[in-house]
């Protein structure tokens, strides 16, 4: 896998930025989310649990994203002389 340590530092804000909107889907029902977010339904009572937990499961990815990012680049084995 080829590395690219440029795209750690934007995984990692991402990541966090994902995982505040995970906890402001938590936290709000649908009523009081902000316009721009999906699910926001004026006067709704309903939490969108599943929203927030897209959008923890993608951020926490970007984390681990960066994390196999910062790894050493090992050289690939050889293929010659395999049938």
């Amino acid at each position: 896998m080829t590395k690219r340590p440029q795209l750690i530092v934007p995984a990692v804000i991402l990541g966090v930025i994902l995982l505040v909107i995970a906890g402001i889907y938590w936290i709000d029902d649908a009523g009081s989310l902000p316009s721009f977010f999906p699910g926001h339904e004026a006067g709704s009572t309903h939490v969108h649990f599943k929203h927030g937990l897209a959008a923890a499961g993608v951020g926490i990815g970007c984390f681990v994203f960066a994390w196999f990012q910062t790894g050493e680049d090992r050289p690939r084995p050889s293929r010659e002389g395999a049938p």
